[in-house]
């Protein structure tokens, strides 16, 4: 079996990346593995112990290694990306054999399988690096969330990343009007409502509407206003995967499927206008977002009322300041032609959001998002 691969055409050959490396004599386990990597979508290579050929384990994206190899794999080169995998839930030593190998875990069928099988998917999918994901919620009602959310995604589009913007506001009126594409062909929410497992990125980022240079998922024009959350889950999943950015813009209130969108963020702005009373509104937005999102920061509108500025708003609420959203002269109108928020790079909202992802980008590569 050394050697043997499932497939005779090479994922290089098709234009998907290679699957996982698979180590391995006991038969029962391989065929959990191999069934496991069927329902991921890859393609992997099995041998008996570590490769002969130069490179074969170094190269692999991920490395399956079952309890009966570890002693046949201690003398590998140590490299991240290696799995113990075995069912044997209690084996003492399994510690030991991990640590000999370099294993980044230990994982034990049949309870580990779901996880496993994103992890291979991950693989298939040539996944890297996870979209910076950042999150735009109102203080109150008309603050400028979704203008904001929009202008993000419009100019991280612009910049030639790859960009995911998702509605996740049914009551907000759609994010496609704002970006003059409510008669784009492509899937909305309710096509995704029953979305329960893995949901594919590719298949998603394909499926949704382009606009702008960027995929929109936002709703139609129906009565459905529900996301379950385990579809809330799902689909934020699969478009974090593909990299780049995803902007989601969000409603005030915490229901579950938004507390599932919260838990997925990197970086939260709360859009709070320079008003007593919109300060009064986004400390109770804050304080639930809070509990779910632990980098929550402030973006400040004017105009201001008397006393306030933008810092004095960011320290009411205790919240690291972003900086002031600039008034943007004849936004309405853009609107009303078909041009969204940011669509000039030379406008003050677009020049807001490209120092923005300037400065979350350059943090992201160490897991951080900027101030």
């Amino acid at each position: 079996m050394a050697g043997f691969r499932t497939s005779d055409r090479s994922p290089a050959a098709e234009g998907h990346r290679a699957g996982p490396l698979i180590v391995t004599e006991d038969v029962d386990l391989l065929d959990d593995l191999l069934r496991l990597c069927a329902a991921a979508g890859a393609e992997p290579e099995v041998h008996h112990s570590v490769p002969e050929r130069r490179g074969g384990w170094e190269s692999a994206p991920l490395v399956l290694v079952g309890d009966d190899a570890a002693v046949r794999c201690r003398s590998a080169t140590r490299r991240r990306g290696v799995l113990l995998v075995g069912r044997d839930q209690d084996d003492p030593d399994v510690w030991r054999r991990a640590v000999e190998i370099g294993a980044d875990c230990v994982l034990r069928l049949p309870d580990a399988e779901s996880w496993l099988v994103d992890r291979i998917a991950d693989v298939a999918e040539g996944v890297d690096r996870p979209a910076l994901t950042v999150g735009v919620i109102g203080g109150r009602g008309g603050a400028g969330a979704s203008t904001l959310a929009c202008a993000l995604a419009v100019t991280a589009a612009r910049q030639g990343l790859r960009t995911m913007l998702v509605d996740g506001d049914p009551l907000g009126g759609g994010l496609d009007v704002l970006l003059g594409g409510e008669r784009a062909e492509g899937r909305r929410w309710p096509d995704f409502a029953a979305s329960k497992g893995r949901v594919a990125g590719g298949a998603l980022e394909e499926s949704l509407p382009r606009l702008h240079d960027l995929r929109l998922l936002s709703w139609d024009r129906g009565d459905s206003v529900l996301v379950p959350p385990t579809a809330m889950r799902s689909v934020l999943a699969a478009a974090r995967r593909r990299g780049g950015v995803v902007v989601v813009d969000l409603p005030r209130r915490i229901d579950e499927a938004v507390a599932e969108a919260l838990a997925q963020l990197d970086v939260g702005l709360l859009v709070v206008p320079g008003e007593l009373r919109a300060v009064a509104a986004a400390g109770r937005v804050a304080s639930l977002t809070s509990m779910v999102l632990p980098d929550l920061r402030a973006v400040v509108r004017g105009p201001y009322a008397t006393g306030l500025d933008d810092r004095w708003v960011a320290d009411a609420l205790r919240l690291p300041l972003v900086g002031e959203l600039p008034v943007e002269p004849g936004l309405l109108a853009d609107q009303d032609t078909g041009s969204p928020p940011g669509a000039s790079a030379r406008s003050p909202l677009a020049r807001f959001c490209a120092a923005f992802w300037e400065r979350a980008l350059a943090g992201a590569g160490d897991g951080s998002v900027a101030a």
